[in-house]
């Protein structure tokens, strides 16, 4: 996450949020899936990709980054590591966004680090509404502030101890260790850095959504010069197009989500069911958008990158460009990455949307 320094109560988790603990399995725990990414180092500036793999979740075991089920989320997570076929048990695990407060604060320059650290806590009381003996708190300076240069730029993140113990708990119980605590939000940008190339002058000075479109929701994260300038959630995912699939053909959850994976479906699906799904999806990334023009000084998305398990669907990226007119790209991170004789090349194109997180999170064990 951060390289700040965090107050802990509880030795169960004094160890996490170490910059550097090589080797890890980057391991998104989302609504819908398990996600595991191993990744490698391949000679000078190279990565390969070693294995990964992706194991369903029981319904509701997982709602709204909450765990719900402590004992079906981790056998799925036993099952998702058996699958991958790794010795590393190590792993890199993420906060959902919404389960951390996040502000950037301005202090005095030229402090020591614990007169820093003792600052933050301070300034911290005011922004997060618990009591520190109930968070864990991080920090890291960003920058000398633009308009005051006796003063930093400091980025404080805060989280309910509760909802770091429910995941390290998950690991421990399925065998697991987590070495590393992210936010969804930051793994994501640390994998969209394996993406900017592709943009002319790396994205310098242009304003790009990320937009991941998952179970059920979508979150538009805009960055602009790697640093994000508005982040914002709302209620869609693929779960609406499965629950469609349901009621239009007579399927169980389990039958409409495999049917929408693998295909199969009546001639009419694709006119009657999807296409809406797609306008939609155009529809609410149009809608972020304009939230975005109406909240901040921009007025200007140059690029969309959608990631997500939704961002996979055929026909997904024309959908959003034609709705909001701006260039817009499936996400895959592993783009310019070696792969192992493990990986099928074409499975993994296809999965890439939906390993933003989980990438970003395996990218950790490369830690200055």
């Amino acid at each position: 996450m951060l390289k700040g320094k965090f107050s802990f109560g509880l030795a169960a988790v004094e160890a996490l949020f170490k910059a550097r603990m090589p080797p890890l399995i980057g391991t998104d725990i989302s609504s819908s899936a398990i996600k595991m990414v191993e990744i490698d180092a391949a000679g000078r500036g190279m990565y390969r990709v070693e294995r990964y793999a992706i194991e369903p979740l029981p319904k509701d075991s997982v709602v709204e980054g909450n765990i719900n089920n402590l004992d079906a989320v981790s056998d799925a997570l036993k099952r998702c590591h058996k699958r991958l076929g790794s010795g590393v048990k190590n792993l890199a695990l993420a906060l959902p966004n919404a389960a951390v407060i996040s502000k950037k604060i301005l202090v005095p320059a030229g402090q020591t680090e614990d007169d820093l650290g003792l600052q933050v806590e301070t300034e911290a009381n005011q922004y997060i509404p618990f009591s520190l003996d109930e968070v864990n708190l991080d920090w890291q300076v960003l920058r000398p502030a633009p308009n005051s240069p006796e003063d930093v730029e400091v980025l404080i993140a805060a989280s309910r101890k509760e909802k770091i113990i429910d995941r390290v708990a998950v690991a421990e119980a399925a065998g697991l260790r987590a070495s590393v605590m992210d936010v969804d939000v930051f793994a994501a940008q640390t994998a969209f850095e394996l993406i900017e190339n592709q943009f002319p002058e790396k994205g310098k000075d242009q304003n790009i959504a990320i937009v991941d479109v998952g179970a059920s929701i979508m979150a538009v994260n805009v960055l602009r010069n790697n640093e994000s300038v508005y982040l914002r959630e709302q209620p869609f995912g693929g779960n609406q197009l499965t629950q469609e699939i349901q009621n239009r053909f007579g399927l169980s959850p389990e039958e409409a989500e495999a049917a929408k994976r693998a295909g199969g479906l009546p001639e009419n699906y694709e006119s009657e069911v999807l296409r809406p799904f797609m306008d939609m999806m155009g529809l609410e990334v149009a809608r972020a958008l304009q939230f975005f023009f109406t909240s901040t000084q921009h007025n200007q998305v140059h690029h969309i990158v959608l990631s997500g398990g939704s961002a996979a669907i055929a026909g997904a990226e024309e959908a959003v460009a034609k709705r909001v007119q701006v260039n817009t790209i499936i996400a895959n991170p592993f783009a310019n990455m070696q792969l192992s004789s493990k990986i099928r090349p074409r499975n993994l194109t296809q999965d890439a949307p939906s390993l933003m997180v989980a990438c970003g999170l395996a990218m950790r064990r490369f830690d200055p």
